[in-house]
């Protein structure tokens, strides 16, 4: 349980209750992530506003293996479970190269440009002053330009909000997250660990 109590669905009015209404519409249930949010529904609006504007910038595996990289590091274990979830259903990895991309990403048949980048996002989580200019060029030699740079840089540092906000508050994750493989679920908890996940409605 979350240690704020979030507003209840037939409580929710305005702004919370659109977005209560398009969660439920998209997925079926209300993630508790968003539950967490529900007391100050324009900062979650800023958030999807925010993160649309960097994801648009991005093919969705670049976008997803930085968010990997970064909430590995944050210890975040709901976005492990989220953004892995995200990479098995779009086909871009199967269910043993998630496991290795969780546990240890340089082994996991990735391109040398991808270990590259989720190295840089999780040393910009990890010490962000100890970047230096031949981190920079680092991704420079695969071809990367400066937006391209800026661009992971910025999925990196959203998920450190994100991914902080929803940990320190315990949002547990959503209950469809139980139907990963046990192994590949055990691989993507980085931190918190639930004993049971709760049912996707709740």
């Amino acid at each position: 349980m979350p240690y704020i109590t979030p507003v209840p669905r037939d409580e929710a009015t305005g702004l919370l209750k659109e977005q209560y209404d398009a969660a439920e519409s998209a997925t079926g249930y209300i993630p508790n992530y968003l539950k967490v949010f529900s007391h100050r529904p324009e900062v979650y609006q800023a958030w999807q506003t925010l993160l649309t504007s960097i994801r648009t910038n991005m093919t969705l595996r670049r976008y997803e293996l930085v968010t990997l990289a970064a909430a590995r590091r944050l210890q975040g274990t709901y976005c492990m479970l989220a953004h892995g979830n995200v990479l098995l259903k779009k086909g871009e990895v199967d269910e043993v190269q998630l496991t290795e991309i969780a546990t240890n990403y340089q082994q996991a048949g990735l391109t040398e440009e991808e270990v590259a980048i989720m190295a840089f996002a999780e040393k910009v989580i990890a010490a962000s002053g100890s970047i230096t200019q031949a981190d920079v060029d680092s991704l420079r030699s695969f071809g990367l330009t400066d937006a391209e740079v800026l661009d992971i840089t910025l999925a990196a540092t959203a998920r450190s909000f994100f991914s902080k906000t929803i940990d320190a508050l315990n949002a547990e994750p959503d209950g469809v997250y139980a139907g990963l493989q046990t192994d590949v679920r055990l691989a993507l908890t980085v931190g918190r660990t639930f004993d049971t996940l709760g049912t996707a409605g709740e």
